[in-house]
């Protein structure tokens, strides 16, 4: 139907005679001619009837906004004082002789010939016709050139595209699954995939030595921008290689992906441990863009008077900081009140701070509502240690370490972006060393990554000191996002199994669950490892998204709902009884 996409017009199709295929993206009257902007998945192309072609001239004076039609027509060059040099195609336009509707459209709920500032719920209601905007036909066309590039990568590595189950059992990863009831086994469910994690180390075991899947997994867990209950991932796993040829695998397809589509050379990829991390920037994933960092004063203040700063600073699960902000002493209180409120959404219960107006004039060029609390050469510690010149504010952090570390971080992530501290271009960082469990609330041991991950020590170290234990994990991060996160698996029984114990699964559990794995590593396990990468996230950040709903076609709410089909739906009684389910009566609120 179409000889050429409107975006591929220009000048060297001057004189050629071209059919086009679209949506009509502004109509224009002027004077007897009339103009159509024609838009297709390439871009736009301006499009001229005028009344000398009396049927097609008639019919554009009919067509509307979105309606979908076909031209055929002699590609020209713009008169004089019309070109636009904005549009890939504004040195010509396509004189009309023929026009036909191939399908007439309403009014559409919202415009696309301009940024509006529409809803998204709107948006997502009619994700149809949002797709149709010139900014999301790119992103998604970004997607597909990005997942091409690390396909063509990974292929001339020698890895295989090799696809796993989606229906499989539940497995204890940190977040929810979403659960499939089974008609043929009553009372039984299959689980939808958190990660293909087993069955990739499977195929390790099997001899597959390189295998790679752009695999979908879900995780029935709250959403953020960057999260939703089913996304994209690169999965990869290798057997025969280290922690670092891993990571040189993956760094060089990221570097490659980058300089493919942005033209960016990514700088050197410098390495952090975790404990490092967190002491600097309270995260195990720091935009290093950001020059901001938290330094601890714990010892300074075990001696004060002041409990907000003394409870913390004797309680060895506790950390008491000081953020440095130069040229922070411009802040206003009233921003200082909305900061101080943002960061009780991390569970802080306030925020202590210090303007040095002065630091020349001493205690009398210091401004705060602390001070009278804390004694003079306390304070004079914290100005030297914090590095504090005039014109600083000093945000302070007291409180469980957990709380500091989020609050303070989230704080000066915020502050960063408010003041433009941070530097321009890209800032990407491999983080390792992770601690292979830490406490959840009831005090017993979780995995940092995954219960797969294997430590740097012996079995017996591990059970000895468990919490002292690192892992053999590594996360890549840029500019303050976790683009991916892997380690080197576990290859023997008995280090799985004593991860197990560690983890409070005991051998009947663990063959319930892991049985098929525990057989498999008796049966000849090469060492191997992995990592997987968030595709949506990716796109996200090259694309400069807000929101990884903004690079997914079709994506769900905050609430984990699509607002175009209307699921979750309900369904009926004869289904649930297929499937052996009844629902609980919902009990009516009092009022």
């Amino acid at each position: 139907m179409r000889s050429h996409y409107c975006g591929e017009l220009n000048e060297s199709n001057i004189s050629a005679e071209v059919a086009l295929c679209g949506w009509v993206h502004r109509r224009r009257d002027h004077g007897g001619v009339i103009f159509l902007d024609l838009r297709d998945r390439d871009g736009i192309t301006q499009v001229v009837f005028d009344p000398d072609t009396e049927e097609s001239f008639a019919l554009a004076e009919q067509v509307r906004n979105e309606f979908v039609i076909r031209v055929e027509g002699l590609v020209r060059e713009r008169p004089e004082g019309t070109q636009n040099p904005e549009m890939a195609t504004g040195k010509i336009e396509v004189l009309g002789k023929t026009l036909e509707i191939l399908s007439a459209a309403e009014t559409p709920p919202f415009q696309l010939d301009e940024h509006m500032a529409v809803g998204e719920d709107v948006r997502l209601r009619h994700r149809f016709i949002d797709l149709r905007r010139p900014e999301m036909l790119q992103r998604l066309r970004m997607r597909s050139r990005v997942t091409s590039s690390i396909r063509r990568f990974l292929d001339e590595q020698g890895f295989l595209d090799i696809e796993t189950p989606i229906l499989t059992r539940a497995t204890p990863e940190g977040a929810r699954d979403y659960l499939v009831p089974s008609r043929t086994h009553p009372g039984k469910f299959f689980a939808l995939p958190q990660s293909p994690q087993l069955f990739k180390q499977l195929l390790m075991v099997s001899g597959m030595d390189r295998y790679y899947q752009i695999a979908k997994c879900f995780r029935d867990e709250d959403l953020r921008a960057d999260r939703q209950p089913e996304f994209t991932q690169v999965d990869i796993e290798t057997s025969f290689m280290d922690e670092e040829a891993v990571m040189a695998i993956a760094e060089a397809m990221i570097r490659t992906v980058f300089s493919e589509h942005l033209s960016v050379d990514l700088p050197e990829f410098p390495r952090m441990s975790y404990a490092d991390a967190v002491k600097k920037y309270g995260t195990d994933r720091p935009d290093l863009r950001n020059p901001l960092q938290l330094v601890d004063i714990a010892d300074l203040m075990q001696k004060v008077e002041f409990k907000v700063f003394n409870a913390p600073a004797n309680d060895p699960e506790s950390r008491v900081v000081v953020l440095r902000v130069p040229g922070g002493a411009e802040i206003s209180r009233k921003q200082i009140d909305d900061y101080t409120a943002y960061i009780a959404n991390y569970g802080a219960r306030g925020l202590a701070w210090i303007k040095v107006n002065d630091l020349e004039a001493g205690m009398q060029g210091l401004q705060s509502p602390i001070l009278k609390f804390m004694p003079d050469e306390v304070v004079q510690s914290v100005l030297e240690r914090s590095a504090a010149a005039t014109g600083d504010i000093l945000f302070f952090g007291a409180d469980k370490a957990t709380v500091v570390n989020e609050s303070i971080a989230a704080l000066r992530d915020r502050v960063g972006k408010d003041l433009q501290l941070l530097s321009e271009g890209w800032a990407p960082l491999w983080v390792v060393d992770f601690p292979m469990f830490e406490k959840d609330k009831e005090g017993n041991c979780t995995s940092v990554h995954h219960p797969f991950t294997a430590p740097s020590c012996s079995p017996e170290e591990l059970q000895a000191e468990p919490l002292a234990a690192l892992s053999r994990a590594y996360d890549m991060v840029l500019n303050g996002t976790e683009l991916g996160g892997g380690s080197i698996r576990i290859n023997n029984t008995t280090m799985q199994q004593a991860v197990f114990r560690v983890l409070g699964i005991d051998a009947q559990e663990a063959d319930e669950k892991f049985g098929f794995l525990l057989e498999a590593l008796k049966y000849g396990c090469p060492p191997h490892g992995g990592i997987a990468f968030g595709l949506d996230r990716l796109v996200m950040m090259m694309t400069n998204s807000h929101s990884i709903r903004d690079v997914i076609a079709f994506p769900k709410t905050q609430s984990a709902s699509c607002l175009l089909t209307d699921a979750p739906g309900e369904v009926g009684n004869r289904q649930l009884r297929e499937l052996n389910i009844r629902l609980r009566e919902q009990q009516k609120s009092e009022t």
